[in-house]
């Protein structure tokens, strides 16, 4: 050792043997740490001052640090204050690799003069108070748009009650900043948030086919509360012109109360439904009551076969099965009671099928009086009561007739929105059920985007296959 100490100063070229690769592997962090100041998009006073690497834990830890020694104060924004001390704080980032990425700084604490306040710096990665970066928290919310919380959590390698507290954040800081102010035509319906009597109401815009509202309870009171949040987001009860519905009376009530211009048209979903279910009342009396009637006009009375005309009486002719056909044609040259409660049901289709072809107000209301007179006079009671039901509310059905009007978008969106119950196998609170409405259906603006976009337009990135 002595030896080669006599020699290195001896000899410059030895000592530069030796020396230089420390010189190097310097040269090299001081790279590598300039690196990762770029990616993580930091600015100055900020930059990264070490980097560990934990392949046992999985994890690496940034190491950032504030070369200031003077900033503006957070509050008054006066500048060049004095850092009165330095608190550590950390937070978890975007995975790097496979590995846990954690961010670690010492946040200064700014003494104002002006204000007399001893107040923490603003970091530019993440909110105040949040364990996550901005980045993460971001990832996090495009998770939660296509899976269940719990799900997002796992991958994610955090809490789903963490999720949730950012997804309420967020939703809440958009919906802050949507505009209705261009809401006219909206689509009112409910959806059940579990077993028994627990519903959602849901408000959504027909035109751009987006949710605008949602609370609990299915009343006349819920429509008000609409008025009041689409007054809240730079709309007017005034300006809507036509409110979509199925026959619920509360809902009714509350357009008349909350919407003083807008015209009701009542879904004609839900008026063929209305019919449908007054259709099989009539079918399951008739089985119950008149066996033999059925047997002698189906020559059977099996249940396969009966099984076969109830599906065929409720499906459309065009998709009977084999079996199906074959009990209709029977069942189409009978007396039965079921027969005329067909004629009933696909008369009132094709009383719609023509109002959406010719578009005429006054011909769509001749059609349908004379559909209400014969459903009248059927002696069938469930079709005599549909035709009382719309009876009293002839204009709006008339209406929902007319300009290809329905809640057909709403119903879907009922539908995803218990897709995506189930998937979760339900949901604690209705908060957290709203939350995730707004999250996936209201085409929210101001939500951050999904940070691991692709990088490459995919024009550039397709492949072609030549034959050689």
């Amino acid at each position: 050792m002595e030896l080669v100490g006599n020699s290195a100063t001896s000899c410059p070229q030895i000592h530069r043997a030796v020396v230089d690769p420390i010189y190097r592997i310097q040269e090299m962090a001081v790279e590598i740490e300039s690196l990762f100041t770029s990616a993580l998009g930091l600015s100055a006073p900020w930059r990264v001052a070490n980097v560990e690497l934990n392949a046992a834990q999985k994890r690496i830890d940034f190491k950032l640090t504030c070369d200031a020694k003077y900033q503006p104060c957070p509050l008054c924004q006066k500048a060049d204050q004095r850092i009165h001390d330095r608190l550590e704080r950390q937070w978890r980032h975007l995975d790097f690799f496979q590995y846990e990425a954690w961010l670690h700084a010492e946040v200064p604490r700014i003494d104002c003069d002006v204000c007399a306040k001893t107040t923490q710096m603003e970091v530019p990665w993440a909110r105040e108070g949040s364990g996550f970066t901005l980045l993460f928290e971001a990832l996090a919310l495009s998770l939660c748009q296509d899976l269940p919380v719990r799900q997002a959590a796992q991958q994610l390698r955090c809490s789903d009650k963490q999720l949730w507290r950012r997804i309420e954040h967020f939703v809440g800081a958009a919906r802050q900043l949507d505009d209705m102010s261009e809401v006219k035509m909206i689509g009112i319906d409910e959806t059940s948030l579990r077993k028994g009597q627990n519903y959602i109401s849901v408000v959504h815009d027909l035109e751009q086919k987006r949710l605008l509202f949602a609370c609990e309870g299915k009343d006349h009171k819920t429509v008000g509360s609409f008025a009041t949040d689409l007054e809240a987001h730079g709309g007017k009860p005034e300006q809507i012109e036509h409110v979509c519905q199925d026959m619920s009376a509360a809902f009714a009530k509350g357009v008349s109360l909350a919407l003083p211009e807008a015209q009701i048209s009542y879904d004609r979903f839900h008026v063929v439904a209305m019919a449908n279910e007054a259709m099989d009342e009539v079918r399951r009396e008739e089985t119950r009551t008149q066996p033999q009637s059925i047997k002698a006009a189906l020559g059977t009375n099996e249940r396969k076969l009966l099984k076969s005309l109830a599906w065929g009486m409720r499906r459309n002719p065009d998709g009977w099965s084999s079996k199906q056909t074959h009990a209709m044609h029977w069942l189409q040259h009978s007396t039965l009671k079921s027969a005329r409660a067909w004629r009933l049901k696909m008369a009132l289709r094709t009383v719609y099928a023509n109002a959406a072809q010719h578009n005429d107000e006054d011909l769509a209301k001749a059609e349908l009086a004379s559909w209400l007179s014969w459903a009248t006079r059927c002696r069938l009671e469930p079709f005599k009561k549909l035709a009382l039901t719309l009876k009293q509310r002839l204009d709006g059905v008339v209406r929902g007739m007319l300009d290809n009007r329905s809640n057909a978008y709403v119903e879907a969106m009922n539908g995803l929105l218990q897709q995506a119950k189930r998937a979760a196998r339900g949901f604690k609170t209705a908060t957290n059920f709203i939350t995730i409405a707004y999250l996936r259906m209201s085409k929210l603006k101001h939500l951050p985007s999904n940070p691991l976009e692709p990088a490459v337009s995919p024009k550039y990135s397709v492949l072609v296959h030549r034959c050689l």
